[in-house]
């Protein structure tokens, strides 16, 4: 395909939209981004990028703006509720010759990606509607304005407008738990990611540099709370290891209920998903983000090296599907884990944690 003439319509300029907007430029294509929100600052969370992410910024050529920020982790240590030791997973090791793992706040790759991305992102955008046809899409606009497009990319999320428009799935569904994130400063001193696991609930705390934490927890659950500060305190007081000083230390969190995603099909015409809105999983394996790299990837190589968009698409969802699967099996393994007590699972961990930790990441350790 002559990539200079295709039109291409990215919807949503997160992780997914401007991973997607830099490998096509990469690429040749010149894609517009579209965004539904302002564009203006939200409450600050962390994000932490195990290996293939790393790798996938490298092959972006965005490895070198992300390397001073936030900070390399390199141990996992998984505790019991009362912080004694379970087992550790030494992450050089894990992902020798893939990437470093490391944790900084979301914005920071949000503004590398941003900057990356080349072009203008036109915020307060709204796709209202998108009219399949054989050789393209035209998109209309919030505000009634219509254009035609050779490709839309859907990257706008587990909660994807583009998604319901093309009739290629419903709303994300329940994966039965509800989650807390909060960046924490001035707690308790970590080098590395500290997960606390209890009963039908977890605690992680990842450092991010500057003394700040990146702090995830979630419950087995369906329902946020009206007062989740309140909650998480209640939920997890009783902990030990780092926990009672972060819970100090924390004066606010977000709350949601964890989705998954997972459709029959990812393109429908000349739409395509990605990221978040073709296969969201809970944040348990923490691949979020790095799918959503990978995804950028493998859609601006298949659409490099085909002769037409319906065969590019076909030629990414064939390959990004079964590593899609593995992560949502591993992490509804890991998750299964959390349900079962205590007192079995956690002799299981010590002697055969590191093994089954490792495990969960064994594909993903491949290119995408």
């Amino acid at each position: 395909m002559a990539a200079s003439h295709l039109r291409v319509l990215v919807v949503g300029a997160g992780i997914a939209g401007l991973a997607v907007a830099r490998t096509l430029r990469l690429a040749g294509f010149r894609p517009e981004v579209t965004e539904r929100s302002s564009g203006t600052d939200a409450p600050e969370i962390g994000l932490y990028l195990p290996g293939n992410a790393e790798r996938a910024l490298r092959e972006i050529g965005l490895d070198d703006p992300v390397r001073p920020l936030g900070q390399v982790i390199r141990c996992q240590r998984f505790l019991d509720a009362q912080g004694r030791e379970l087992c550790e997973v030494d992450l050089d090791k894990l992902w020798s010759g893939v990437g470093e793992c490391r944790a900084l706040p979301r914005s920071d790759l949000h503004r590398v990606l941003l900057s990356g991305a080349g072009g203008e992102v036109r915020y307060d955008t709204e796709v209202r509607a998108l009219d399949l046809h054989r050789d393209g899409v035209t998109v209309t606009f919030g505000d009634g304005s219509r254009a035609g497009y050779d490709l839309v990319v859907g990257a706008d999320g587990r909660r994807s407008a583009v998604r319901a428009l093309a009739a290629l799935g419903g709303p994300a569904r329940p994966a039965g738990h509800v989650g807390y994130r909060g960046v924490v400063s001035g707690g308790p001193p970590l080098d590395d990611w500290t997960g606390l696991l209890g009963e039908r609930a977890a605690f992680v705390a990842v450092p991010m540099g500057a003394g700040r934490l990146h702090c995830y927890a979630d419950e087995v659950g369906s329902a946020p709370p009206a007062d989740p500060l309140g909650r998480l305190r209640e939920l997890f007081g009783g902990y030990g290891g780092p926990v009672p000083a972060i819970l100090a230390a924390m004066d606010q969190v977000q709350v949601t209920r964890t989705d998954e995603v997972e459709l029959g099909a990812w393109s429908r015409g000349r739409v395509v998903l990605v990221g978040d809105a073709a296969h969201a999983t809970a944040p348990t394996l923490a691949q979020g983000a790095a799918m959503a790299l990978e995804d950028a990837l493998v859609l601006a190589r298949s659409l490099s090296r085909s002769a037409s968009v319906p065969e590019a698409l076909d030629r990414y969802e064939s390959r990004r599907r079964p590593r899609i699967k593995w992560v949502l099996d591993r992490t509804r393994d890991r998750d299964r884990t959390r349900d079962v007590p205590p007192p079995l699972r956690d002799p299981l961990l010590r002697i055969r944690g590191n093994r089954i930790f490792q495990e969960h990441y064994r594909l993903l350790v491949d290119p995408a």
